[in-house]
């Protein structure tokens, strides 16, 4: 019998992550897009909100996937579960922002978050890679 070590603590996070994911993708689909159905860019702020909820929602699932490959990831593990984390929220919460304000002021912190995701699978590749040898 296999026995999986699996990270309460980024289980939670991963939860958390999920759960918010699908608030906010809700609010986007009902309440957001009544409230700036008159605004002139409404197309535009949806297109950010619905890209940051299936980015937020893709990887809460990785994270709760590393949450339960914990023990065989170590230290790289942790460090792909928290690059996807903080990408998160400055890619998705960057977005959000913007969707809801319609402001641009951060701008700069989406391709950031972007940066973070795409060093969490890098990682990510990189601890598979090492629980193979």
């Amino acid at each position: 019998m296999v026995r999986v070590f699996m990270s309460p603590k980024w289980l939670l996070i991963a939860a958390v992550l999920g759960f918010s994911g699908v608030a906010l993708g809700a609010f986007g689909a009902h309440g957001l897009k009544g409230a700036i159905a008159n605004s002139i860019d409404a197309g535009e702020r949806l297109g950010w909100w619905e890209t940051a909820a299936k980015y937020h929602l893709v990887h809460a699932l990785a994270v709760g996937l590393l949450a339960v490959a914990m023990d065989r990831l170590g230290l790289v593990g942790t460090a792909s579960a928290s690059s996807f984390a903080i990408g998160v929220v400055l890619f998705s919460g960057s977005l959000y922002v913007m969707g809801a304000t319609g402001t641009r002021a951060l701008t700069l912190l989406t391709p950031l978050g972007g940066l973070f995701l795409l060093a969490g699978w890098a990682l990510l590749v990189l601890a598979a890679w090492k629980a193979q040898q």
